[in-house]
């Protein structure tokens, strides 16, 4: 007589054989559900390091004493940095491969196999010319005098490139995961620019000079100070942005209330 337990495999392997499982051989469906694997794979390694910053290495290290802190810093920074950094190339690659996919098929269902090109063109210019007026209002956030004012002034920036990325994409058959996408992908192309065009760029060289203060006494020069502040108002934004960010990947597939005129 079966145990409890054998009862309950036995039920387990009879739901399990009863399944009707069949794959799609369509090689472009076996690309996107790759692609958006390797992309929500990649994309919670990212965001989740750079939470991680923020919200316990950040504060953990400014808690230590200054000469514990020199010795810390550069090997937490380093490693946390590697992985927030090539998790973001891995996630942005592969999004961008199935953002491509969606702007192409709705080109063809419009009619207009080659308008995709021009889209992707308006949407790269826009977010292209969103992080150069960050980029100059976080090296100005010293002059500016005030973190607040500068990520006030950015969120507004992100916020009007949203909407004109929009309107210049809502054409006739154009979707909702386009458009959704169009903004989703476009913060999260913003996020992608900030780790290498300011975080990285500031951080390695506080690492290597924190380092050179530990092992051999060598003072930090006058502009860390400024660096660091510039790295941390960057990730600040970053993590602000990530929320939007959220919203707009998932609305692509389940919220539709964008749509081409």
């Amino acid at each position: 007589m079966l145990s409890s337990n054998g009862l309950l495999a036995v039920s387990l392997w009879n739901i399990l054989w009863k399944l009707n499982v069949s794959f799609a051989g369509d090689p472009s469906a076996i690309e996107q559900i790759a692609l958006r694997w390797l992309h929500i794979v990649a994309g919670i390694i990212w965001l989740g390091f750079l939470s991680f910053f923020l919200l316990a290495a950040v504060p953990a290290l400014k808690s230590l004493d200054p000469t514990i802190r020199a010795k810390v810093f550069p090997e937490i920074a380093s490693r946390g940095l590697w992985w927030l950094r090539w998790s973001s190339v891995v996630t942005w690659i592969a999004g961008f491969r199935y953002f491509m996919i969606l702007a192409k098929a709705d080109a063809v269902n419009a009619g207009r196999p080659h308008a995709w090109e021009g889209w992707i063109g308006i949407w790269f210019g826009c977010w292209l010319a969103a992080f150069a007026i960050e980029m100059a209002l976080i090296q100005a956030s010293g002059a500016l005098g005030n973190k607040f004012l500068v990520g006030a002034l950015v969120l507004f920036v992100m916020t009007a490139t949203s909407w004109l990325v929009v309107s210049l994409l809502a054409q006739p058959g154009v979707s909702n995961r386009t458009l959704s996408i169009s903004i989703g992908g476009g913060l999260g192309t913003i996020l992608f620019f900030n780790v290498w065009g300011i975080v990285w760029r500031c951080q390695k060289r506080l690492i290597a000079w924190t380092r050179a203060s530990a092992e051999q006494g060598a003072p930090m020069p006058p502009e860390a100070a400024k660096l660091a502040q510039m790295a941390t108002l960057t990730m600040q934004i970053s993590f602000i942005l990530m929320f939007p960010l959220l919203f707009f990947m998932a609305a692509s597939a389940h919220f539709p209330f964008l749509s081409g005129g």
